[in-house]
């Protein structure tokens, strides 16, 4: 393996006819390089979309109130009902497959004008009643103060953590908020924190830099609610499905508010885990029709190496007859021929990785941060097993590349090798 004669022999043979051999190695050149700026781009893509959900819990479902469309114990259809206040415990006694169960109201849009102000300045932002657990499920960075906590829910304090966007446009810019007042909708609310959110893609109802949570209990008595809740955020126990969370909950809840069980409409849901599942599934797909074209297009340069391994075979025809009769034996025959092929392979598949990785390194270096950025394309890297994997497959295909004309090479006799034109 490690004789200089055997890899001078090699040398001499692929330096014959560059321009040849140049064109037959560029085939696997160009498959493993694309195979490599495929994988790169599509971890790219898949982090990208990670990034824009960031911490957000996806083991989550969601569900809310609408109207029936089956009547029910003598309840017309197209009724409207409401979750109430004593649903939450119930939900918590019932379900012991439930881990975080957070309520929420929603107390206005921005859509309706300027309801926040501050001394001479006011804007329209999204007004949400929270419970602390409401954080669990849509993390965010507290910048500066705290979040809700539950001594708020209990004793309905008027306190707000407001959105990064709410500071910009309230607040001067070298103001400390904390302790300051707001009046939302003509109630005054001390600021207790200022937040900015870690993703943008999970939106509920919009631009959650210029959103504002007050305690839910307070929300409901500001803006009359009574006991009335919007809709409920859940999450699973660990290893558990939040499917079955979602069932049972449908079930409670249906059966509380006099919903006839078959009414699929009446009560709405988004099962994150379902999307995320899907999500994942898709990018094992991506990821599998990534190998499947890489592969399919180095076996294309792969074959066209045998070919011309075939070629060069006819052409040594008669300085393999040489070889043989003076005492070569087949198996050294076939190791110089698929060593040849497992050279121009394995040296062509490597130049193409090591580009494909560089260009995939640069392209890394160029793009926005993840803290900074809201792009569906972030941070490409092709993994260190991948490569080795290619470089394996490189290998292994050099191999098979040499097999058919080193077995074609030692099947000529001698004799007729020797009378070879």
């Amino acid at each position: 393996m490690f004789d200089r004669d055997y890899w001078h022999e090699i040398g001499s043979s692929l330096a014959k006819n560059k321009i040849r051999t140049v064109l037959t190695a560029f085939g696997v050149f160009w498959g493993i390089f694309m195979l490599m700026i495929m994988i790169g781009s599509g971890s790219g893509l898949k982090n990208g979309v990670n990034n824009g959900m960031g911490d957000f819990a996806t083991n989550s479902v969601f569900m809310w109130t609408r109207q029936t469309t089956i009547p029910y114990k003598g309840l017309p259809r197209n009724r409207s009902f409401y979750y109430r206040n004593d649903d939450i415990q119930a939900l918590k006694d019932n379900i012991p497959e439930l881990e975080i169960l957070a309520p929420r109201l929603e107390g206005g849009g921005r859509q309706s004008g300027n309801n926040v102000i501050r001394k001479e300045k006011a804007g329209a932002f999204s007004i949400y009643g929270d419970y602390p657990e409401w954080n669990l499920i849509d993390p965010a960075n507290i910048d500066q103060g705290r979040f809700l906590n539950q001594i708020d829910i209990l004793q309905n304090r008027k306190v707000a953590v407001i959105g990064k966007r709410v500071l910009e446009v309230l607040f001067n810019k070298d103001e400390n908020p904390i302790g300051q007042y707001v009046q939302i909708n003509g109630v005054y609310f001390q600021v207790v924190g200022v937040f900015s959110p870690k993703n943008q893609n999970m939106n509920f109802g919009g631009d959650k830099e210029q959103s504002i949570h007050i305690p839910f209990t307070t929300l409901q008595k500001v803006y009359n609610y009574g006991d009335v809740v919007g809709w409920f955020a859940m999450t699973s126990k660990k290893d558990i499905s939040v499917t079955v969370v979602e069932e049972k909950a449908k079930h409670l809840l249906k059966e509380r508010h006099k919903v006839a069980p078959e009414d699929e409409r009446a009560i709405g849901f988004f099962n994150l885990q379902k999307e995320f599942d899907q999500m994942t599934g898709l990018f094992a797909g991506i990821n599998g029709l990534i190998w499947v074209v890489g592969i399919g297009t180095l076996l294309a340069g792969v074959i066209g190496i045998s070919n011309i391994m075939l070629v060069i075979v006819k052409e040594r025809t008669r300085e393999i007859g040489i070889m043989r009769a003076l005492g070569a034996t087949p198996s050294k025959i076939m190791a110089q021929i698929i060593g040849e092929s497992v050279f121009l392979t394995t040296l062509a598949g490597y130049t193409g990785l090591v580009i494909g990785v560089f260009i995939i390194e640069m392209i890394d270096k160029n793009l926005p941060a993840a803290a900074t950025s809201d792009t569906m394309f972030l941070h490409p890297t092709i993994d260190f097993k991948v490569a080795v994997s290619a470089l394996i497959i490189l290998v292994i295909s050099g191999v098979l590349a040499g097999l058919i004309p080193a077995r074609r090479a030692i099947s000529i006799k001698p004799i007729d090798a020797l009378r070879f034109e």
